[in-house]
């Protein structure tokens, strides 16, 4: 268990690259929204932190955790943004709907991945009860969507070099 070691909002300031001429596109899940929301929060912050400006952060709802990819994906498609952050919650229930939001979401973002010039960051808590999304919300174990965020930037910036 990674987290358990160490916090999803800890990182160096400095080793960031400046945000400031970047664009974001961010497609959050409205399933749990009580978690997703948090998390958009925590990305949205963290990116202004580095210098994002508010009209290069564009926000999109998808009904829940398995439409991220469809999102992400139009989302990429349109061109308006350097990166995408996909947010979503899936909570392990009583039947096996959990693996098979979980095991199509990760396979959709990872396709994206591979098959497109965009880097979609995975955003997807998967846990076993909520009280476990929630530390991974805000709560004792960080925030994910601050990882989301600085890994948006880096992954831009790498692109970048890479062009030069």
């Amino acid at each position: 268990m990674a987290t358990a070691y160490h916090n999803l909002s800890d990182y160096d300031f400095n080793s960031v690259p400046d945000a400031s001429q970047m664009r974001f596109g961010i497609v959050v899940s409205e399933w749990n929204h009580n978690i997703t929301g948090a998390l958009l929060e925590g990305a949205v912050n963290t990116l202004k932190k580095h210098g994002a400006k508010n009209e290069n952060i564009l926000v999109y709802y998808v009904p829940g955790s398995f439409e991220l990819t469809f999102g992400s994906s139009q989302l990429v498609k349109s061109g308006k943004v350097d990166a995408v952050i996909a947010l979503g919650c899936v909570v392990r229930g009583d039947t096996p709907h959990f693996d098979y939001v979980c095991a199509g979401a990760t396979q959709g973002i990872t396709e994206l991945n591979a098959t497109t010039d965009t880097p979609v960051i995975y955003g997807l808590i998967t846990t076993n009860n909520m009280q476990q999304a929630e530390d991974r919300a805000g709560g004792k174990l960080g925030n994910k969507g601050d990882e989301c965020a600085i890994t948006a930037i880096k992954m831009i910036d790498f692109i970048c070099k890479l062009k030069k």
